[in-house]
């Protein structure tokens, strides 16, 4: 069974070492596992509740798409894509909100943690609470069922609101299920195992206390510099060190393999001077991170490229979350309104009820598909095929992706595009209207 693995990335900052070894490295790892469908995500609503600096939002979300594409991340493989650019999102975002419990949004940590700051100063409970704040787990409950992720890789203090996107997804399903599970309830997935880089000073790495060392930004002369600002003990070389207890080597240990480790420690216990040790260090992740900062920067200089596969990612996203979100509208009962005609053949009804696609060969050999209207007025004319299979692999996406497909459909417009993406709307609710009913029977 192939599982669907999430992950989302707040777009306030740019990337350090830490975050390379504690996050992206071993995301990208397991996004190679087999039978692994994984997702990743720039979160920049998410950003929007944490800053509201429009120029450093902007910088992150290239900045870090450039650095999961240089680090190699495989797009083929995965969906990376925008948060802001899957409108299905909000929309799942509202109507999750309409069956979540305020009692519930009451207990969510961060919001506890601010209102217990603003009681210890003597303000009043909610000041400088945002909705933005007091909702982020339902719109971070959004992100993981959307695409009916099983597994949801977060730290510990992310572990809530998992448990939460689980309530919410059980009380949804109860209440418009109808029998059915239309969301899957996601794990929380804690890697005990992914390393944590100290920083200079020896605390954990982080911009809040400025100790940090950087990925790409600066290139080799501010990570030599920053390598060089590690605090060590004062033994002069010759004299022996204690590997156990030097941040450095923990550091080292992070890009090197088992032979390098026990060199590295047996050369610091022999004596090995504090400059000739971190100079080891700066080449040791030099070779590791030099190749993935040429490629960083190509993609820093190209930002359409970056656009691009971004634009990709999403249209891979919707292909998944516009018949979902089809499905969740019938199930609320914001469903398609049509005629009643009870005098009319199954046939008929069906044919007023929503556009129609229709595939067929012409004289010349060749397969064509067309979209109608229900009025019978032509909307898309494809062009044409070799093969069937062709013309039909394309009918079958337009019913389940609906808009979403039209990019670089080989189809002719012959309708403007609003009518279109209206058109096939309404067909991706139709077809899902159809497929609950038969769901419903069996």
């Amino acid at each position: 069974m192939t599982e669907r693995v999430l992950t989302g990335i707040t777009t306030t900052g740019t990337p350090h070492l830490g975050n390379y070894v504690g996050a992206i490295r071993p995301a990208i790892a397991a996004s190679r596992e087999p039978g692994v469908e994984s997702f990743f995500f720039l979160a920049d609503y998410h950003a929007l509740i944490k800053c509201d600096d429009p120029a450093r939002i902007a910088r992150s979300r290239l900045e870090i798409a450039a650095t999961w594409l240089a680090a190699g991340l495989d797009t083929e493989r995965v969906t990376f894509y925008r948060q802001s650019d899957i409108p299905e999102t909000t929309e799942l975002n509202w109507l999750l909100t309409c069956v979540t419990a305020k009692g519930q949004m009451n207990r969510a940590h961060a919001y506890k943690a601010s209102v217990d700051v603003n009681v210890a100063a003597g303000e009043d409970p909610d000041a400088g609470v945002t909705m933005g704040l007091y909702c982020y787990p339902i719109l971070m409950a959004a992100d993981i069922l959307l695409f009916n992720a099983h597994r949801v890789p977060v730290g510990r203090d992310q572990v809530q609101h998992i448990e939460m996107a689980r309530d919410v997804a059980q009380r949804f399903n109860h209440l418009y299920g109808q029998g059915r599970e239309l969301f899957v309830l996601p794990n929380a997935e804690i890697e005990e195992s992914v390393a944590t880089l100290p920083g200079l000073d020896g605390r954990k790495m982080s911009k809040s206390y400025d100790n940090t060392v950087p990925l790409f930004e600066g290139g080799a002369k501010a990570l030599k510099e920053a390598i060089a600002r590690i605090v060590t003990d004062s033994k002069l070389p010759g004299e022996p060190k204690d590997p156990d207890s030097a941040h450095l080597v923990t550091i080292h240990d992070a890009f090197a393999n088992e032979a390098q480790r026990a060199a590295f420690r047996a050369d610091l216990i022999a004596g090995l001077g504090w400059g000739e040790a971190k100079q080891r260090v700066v080449d040791l992740i030099e070779a590791h991170v030099g190749p993935m900062r040429e490629r960083y920067a190509q993609l820093m200089a190209h930002p359409e490229q970056i656009e691009a596969v971004l634009q990709e990612g999403a249209r891979k996203a919707r292909a998944i979350a516009t018949p979902l979100l089809a499905e969740l509208r019938q199930a609320v009962g914001l469903r398609t309104m049509v005629a009643v005609q009870p005098a009319q053949s199954a046939k008929a009804a069906h044919k007023s009820e929503a556009p129609l696609f229709k595939q067929y060969r012409e004289a010349d050999g060749q397969f064509y598909f067309k979209l109608t209207a229900a009025d019978g007025s032509l909307l898309l004319q494809s062009a044409a095929f070799a093969e069937g299979r062709e013309a039909g692999n394309w009918v079958k996406r337009f019913k389940t992706e609906g808009a979403a497909a039209l990019a670089g459909a080989p189809v002719m417009l012959e309708a403007e595009s609003a009518q279109v993406e209206a058109a096939l709307m309404a067909l991706v609710a139709h077809e899902a209207e159809l497929a609950a009913a038969k769901a419903a029977k069996a």
